[in-house]
């Protein structure tokens, strides 16, 4: 296959001039015979499927940038249902860590709540598989894959000695864009949003509305973690805040006429302080929407620098149901910043005409701040993750948080005002002990609030919901605290 594909990618020049007519047809017939005797002659039988669906095509696009990419059947529907966020699912929230998987909320009407899985779950085994023996990545990939058909589910239900079994069936479900809604103190709201969809702006402005619409002192958008989306989503979402007639963001390509996008004319957005959260996952559509408010000086950007994706990807529809998503443009920023990071040129074509655009270093706001380019955006406050401590390590990797929170509510009820009081963190102490895990002193003083926190958090994710959970999470997030000291309220 690899010398197939050899034959292949030396005979189509990659962002050349278009061959003439006779010239193209004697590649394509060279790919065609290339084809045929490998076809007759490889040692293992190869299928066209094969062939040009996971070898010639993907192996053309790989050299222009790490974006462009062909979907077979399978993938180009399983990319329409993405863009309308439907997708299928069994409808549990779980704790993810190395060889446990812990149900922390069963949603209503979903698969796994018809079929009786409740919090404090531990699902032991899938389809056969030994959930004990995976690591983060393997069960990731077990999940996502038993998500596409029946899954059989071996379970561990606390206080219950016998091994449970269930059989669940994923039902076709929406996706909500908007993740969280939620008071971080009276007249400041927390939104974070999860993706860009053709619904994203209807369900952020509803949220905005819950929380209390203008009368809102500020917000705190979490944009941390969002892969992005539809261009459409991002400019509607942008123009929620910015004013009618400010540029939003600007697309330029080689074939592509250059277009400026704008907030329409008959925009009314809110006015309300705004901080947004960024890291290094935020990408696409949510540093567009960034890099505009930025721009604009409309909102203070906190946490880390974006992950850099300013292509432009035009899904092109081929024959047989696949498709085919090419990079045809480049983003910029309302200031002129490339979103788009560097490629690397060794490995990629594009890198050597389009990788990097910007000749500046610096450009300035509407205000006449310096910000930077060079791709991503990089936010106005700087907040990194913090190095655990060992024994949050510890505590964390072993799952002690969620199991203990499992054994308490086998026997407890808590409801909202519920807080950790020290006659619950000596019992955590001793339920550590009896584990194995027994931390200095000076460890468990200097950790006390952070381990009063998690517990509050666990309990609350598997009595009342993963959304209460993260509403005390929330109240110790350092990107979320620093947000706040930004805004002044």
């Amino acid at each position: 296959m690899h010398w197939l594909l050899a034959i292949l990618l030396s005979a189509v020049p990659l962002l050349a001039a278009p061959p003439a007519e006779d010239d193209l047809e004697r590649q394509m017939k060279r790919v065609i015979d290339a084809f045929a005797i490998a076809k007759e002659n490889s040692a293992d039988p190869i299928t066209t499927e094969q062939a040009f669906y996971q070898g010639a095509i993907p192996g053309l696009l790989r050299k222009l940038d790490p974006h462009s990419v062909f979907f077979d059947p399978g993938q180009f529907e399983q990319l329409k249902k993405l863009e309308s966020s439907t997708q299928k699912g069994f409808g549990s929230v779980v704790s993810l860590l190395p060889g446990r998987v812990i149900v922390l909320q069963t949603l209503p009407g979903t698969p796994s709540q018809k079929a009786g899985l409740a919090p404090g779950d531990e699902i032991l085994g899938i389809n056969g598989y030994d959930i004990s023996r995976l690591d983060l990545d393997q069960l990731v990939a077990l999940l996502g894959q038993s998500r596409q058909q029946q899954a059989q589910l071996d379970v561990r239900r606390p206080g219950t000695a016998r091994l449970m079994h269930f059989t669940l069936t994923p039902e076709e479900m929406q996706s909500p864009c908007v993740e969280r809604t939620f008071f971080l103190e009276a007249g400041v709201g927390y939104i974070r949003l999860g993706s860009f969809d053709e619904n994203t702006a209807t369900q952020l402005k509803q949220a905005i509305e819950k929380l209390g619409g203008d009368h809102l002192r500020a917000l705190v958008f979490d944009l941390r973690k969002n892969p992005g989306g539809l261009l459409t989503a991002a400019i509607q979402t942008a123009s929620l805040f910015l004013s009618p007639g400010q540029k939003l963001v600007t697309v330029r390509g080689r074939n592509v006429p250059e277009r400026a996008d704008a907030v329409p004319p008959d925009a009314k957005p809110y006015t309300f302080k705004l901080a947004i959260l960024i890291d290094g996952k935020t990408a696409s559509a949510s540093e567009i929407v960034s890099g505009a408010m930025q721009d604009h000086d409309r909102a203070t950007i906190v946490g880390e620098p974006s992950f850099g994706k300013g292509l432009v990807q035009s899904v092109y529809p081929l024959s047989a149901d696949t498709g085919l998503a090419l990079t045809t443009a480049l983003y910029y920023t309302p200031s002129g910043r490339s979103i788009q990071k560097p490629l690397d040129a060794d490995k990629f074509e594009l890198a050597a005409t389009t990788a990097h655009p910007n000749k500046e270093k610096e450009f300035r706001t509407d205000k006449g701040r310096i910000v930077t380019g060079g791709g991503g955006i990089v936010p106005d406050i700087l907040v990194y993750p913090t190095v655990p401590s060992r024994l949050r390590a510890v505590l964390d990797a072993s799952g002690s948080f969620t199991s203990f929170a499992t054994e308490y509510l086998s026997k407890h009820k808590i409801d909202e005002d519920f807080e950790v009081t020290p006659a619950l963190l000596d019992e955590f102490q001793l339920f550590l002990s009896q584990r194995s895990i027994q931390p200095g002193v000076s460890d468990w003083a200097a950790e006390k609030d952070f381990i009063r926190s998690r517990l509050k958090a666990e309990l609350f994710n598997q009595a009342l919901g993963v959304e209460k959970g993260d509403e005390v999470e929330a109240q110790r997030d350092p990107v979320i605290l620093k947000a706040l000291q930004a805004l002044g309220v």
